[in-house]
Order: structure tokens, then sequence, then C-alpha cells
């Protein structure tokens, strides 16, 4: 039985490729926290999460802290009991986002190790459903990017195969939001979809007298239209539009998801596997999802999240947004507008350690026994 004799924490911060703007933010900087996991028997297993400019050193704090420690000594293969026994040992911060991303870059790292031990690739070791998932782009339709430069990137993303793209709305009345909307379904044709993506910024009514605006244009989803805790309100919403309602990449447990599913709040699963808390959650929120007959479309981390899709049946897309291109040698691989996930053992990213170490933002803190 391998045990786990050292931990390692780290914080790479990297700034977007492109200007990131919604309705309510902007994506300054992602921080991306980092642990790594050694074994006795010599396996070392690489995990990380994010955030989008704040917080980051709260996440290194709680692993470094609290969650490392707890690991020292344990078989790393019992992945499920390591994630509840570490959940409840900061039950007094869950559920919520900075111990989510903490058990996530933990979880991930687990992960790494169980499939490099299995010498299997994780879409193969988390279930092996798919050997490739569709792309859509999200990277030209940020809020503060004019028409005219949206329908061109989408017309580019369109040939090469990309078979759909998310744009942002809540400019500050619903008819800018149908101008930009109504043009580029007219410019990408009926067979190309379109999403759009609310970042959380409207209230019920707002909400709902949108949907009813954007109902002819005929979209993909309508995401995050609402704030993630107002579970009423997207029942409300999702009862008054035939859109489809998609949410998840502000939940942080499998139990909301399970709320949401069960009052018809939403048609389409956005689990984020850094804000969810893992691997380990994720898949239970994938297959939760599949009992109710909605597709998981996980939001952002496309480099780890395209072998997650590739592992359950009900995954419908990969969204594309590099962020580990810096640090990494590996590349999502696209071909006829879909993603194949890598069939190297582990969780599909190879790093550049050479670039990682450049990069971090303070020497590596170390926990042993």
């Amino acid at each position: 039985m391998a045990k786990i004799i050292r931990v390692e924490v780290l914080q790479v911060d990297l700034a977007p490729k492109v200007v990131r703007t919604d309705a309510i933010q902007s994506f300054v900087t992602q921080e991306t926290p980092m642990v790594r996991v050694f074994t006795d028997d010599g396996l070392i297993g690489t995990g990380y999460s994010y955030t989008i400019g704040t917080g980051g050193s709260s996440v290194v704090a709680l692993i470094k802290e609290h969650l490392a420690p707890r690991l020292i000594g344990r078989d790393p293969m019992n992945i499920e009991a390591i994630w509840k026994s570490l959940f409840f040992a900061t039950h007094a911060t869950a559920v919520g986002a900075i111990t989510s991303l903490a058990l996530a870059a933990i979880d991930i790292a687990l992960w790494d190790l169980r499939c490099r031990a299995a010498g299997r690739p994780l879409w193969q070791e988390a279930g092996g459903a798919q050997e490739a998932v569709p792309v859509y782009t999200t990277e030209g339709g940020w809020l503060h990017i004019e028409t005219a430069a949206i329908i061109d990137d989408t017309l580019a993303a369109k040939a090469q195969g990309f078979g759909g793209a998310k744009v942002k709305v809540g400019r500050p009345h619903v008819s800018e939001d149908v101008a930009r909307l109504a043009a580029l379904r007219e410019a990408v044709g009926r067979g190309f979809e379109i999403m759009v993506d609310a970042n959380q910024a409207f209230t019920v009514a707002e909400a709902i007298r949108r949907a009813h605006a954007f109902e002819p244009i005929d979209l993909a989803w309508f995401e995050e239209p609402l704030p993630a805790e107002d579970l009423g309100g997207h029942v409300r919403l999702a009862a008054s539009t035939a859109l489809p309602i998609a949410v998840g990449e502000s939940i942080y447990h499998p139990s909301h998801f399970r709320e949401y599913l069960q009052r018809d709040a939403c048609s389409i699963v956005q689990a984020d596997v850094a804000r969810i808390g893992g691997i380990t959650p994720w898949l239970k929120v994938a297959h939760l999802s599949e009992t109710f007959n909605v597709a998981i479309c996980p939001h952002f981390l496309m480099e780890l999240h395209v072998s997650l899709c590739a592992a359950v049946p009900n995954a419908a897309w990969v969204e594309w947004i590099p962020q580990l291109d810096a640090i990494t040698t590996s590349r999502m691989i696209v071909r006829d507008g879909k993603a194949a996930p890598s069939n190297e053992p582990g969780i599909g990213i190879a790093w550049d350690w050479k670039a990682i170490t450049k990069r971090q933002a303070f020497t590596p803190l170390v926990v042993t026994g």
C-alpha cells in the first residue's frame, strides 16, 4: 500500500490571453494554486484550481495549514475517503468557493496519481464514454467587444470547425443585447449554435423579459441569468421560457445541483471541476444530471474538462478558453469541431516545470510527516 509522504503547494499567476469582461466583472489575473502529492513508491500527482484575480492566497493557506497535513500517511487511492474527511475537517468554511477550490487542487492531484498508477488516461479511468466532444468558443464574445468584431470572430471559429460560440449579455438595455444577437444569428445562419451568458446580472423580472426577447434568435442556452443562490427565481424563469437555462459555475456542492434538477430550475448543468471541489464531486454531478436526462457542459478549464467530458455519456460541449498554454507543453486537440482527450496516463495535462518555476508567486510550501 502506497502512502503520501510529501505535499507541495505553490501558485502561478497567469495573464488572460484576451481582455475578458462580462456583465458584473473583469477577469484580471488567473491565480493558479497548484498541489503536488508525493508517495513513498515514487509517484507524483499534480492538481490545480484557479481564481479570476482574488482569493488565491486564501486557497493556498487553507491547503497548507489545514488540508495538506491531513494527507500525510494516507493511501492516495482512497480518494472518496480523503475527500469526505477533508470536507468535514473544514466544514465550518463549507460550502463555499475557497474551500471548494482548495479541495479541488488536492482531489485532482489524487486522481492524477490514480491514473498514473493504473497506467491509464483520466477519460478512461473515470468512465471512458466518448472519444471526442464538441467544442464551442467563448473568447470572441466578451461584453466589451463590438458587434462587428464578434461576428468576425465567430465566423472565423465556424470556419475552423467550432459548432458554437458564446456571447456575453447584460448591456444596459435589452434592445442592445437583441441587436447584437440578431446580427450574429443572421451572419452565422441557423445551423450554428449561439449561447448567451449573463453572469448572474439580472433580477427575475429582467431575466424573464430578456429571455422572451431572445427566444426568436434560437439560442442553445441562457447561462447564469440570475444569482446562483436564487433557486426560486430560476424556477420561475425556467417555467416562463422555452430557452434552456444553464447554471453551475457558481454552485459548490452536488446537493445544490440536485435541488436545481429536482425543481426543474435548469436544463443545462455547467459544473466547474475546480469550483465544485474536484473530480470526485464533478463526476457525481455529471451522473446525477444523466439521471434527469440533462446534459453537462462544464464551465472553463478546458484542458481538464475535455477528459472529464469524454468520461461521461451526457457531456455535450467543451468550452474553448485556453488558459494553461504558458505553463504546459500539451495542447487540447480539436478535429472537425470536436476535442479529443489525451491518452497519456494521468489527468491529460503535461506541465512545463521550467515555466512554472519562473512564474511561481512564491517558493513552494512543503508539508511532510
